[in-house]
């Protein structure tokens, strides 16, 4: 059964940097797309990034598209979210999921097969 283990989130300051990280527990991670989901207190999880197979196409929402990006080590099955400039707003749940369905474009996030169980972020100073 394939697995994916969150981990990097915890207590940050605004203006911060954090990088999180997305493992696979399958041999290779060979879906089509991995993806990064956010739900913020109290509001719907929304899907901020997703990236390829091959790290050559990625999708950003337009929320976090200046602050944030995606790389992958396919030797490591890891998918790392870098984020910077942190906000109070980027406050919340961060979760992985992948897809052997979606592709790196709009819409990718109606298409995931597998989820991780999140990685809590809070930016308070």
């Amino acid at each position: 059964q394939v697995q994916l283990v969150e981990s990097g989130g915890g207590l940050v300051q605004p203006g911060s940097s954090l990088r999180l990280s997305c493992s696979s527990s399958s041999l290779s991670m060979d879906y089509n797309v991995i993806g990064w989901f956010r739900q913020a207190p109290g509001k719907e999880r929304e899907g901020i990034a997703c990236i390829s197979t091959a790290g050559d196409m990625t999708y950003y929402s337009d929320s976090v598209k200046s602050r944030v990006t995606l790389s992958r080590d396919n030797a490591k099955n890891t998918v790392y979210l870098q984020m910077t400039g942190l906000k109070s707003e980027d406050t919340g749940t961060y979760t992985c999921a992948a897809s052997y369905r979606a592709v790196a474009a709009p819409g990718w996030e109606a298409a995931m097969d597998y989820w991780g169980k999140g990685t809590e972020v809070t930016v308070s100073s």
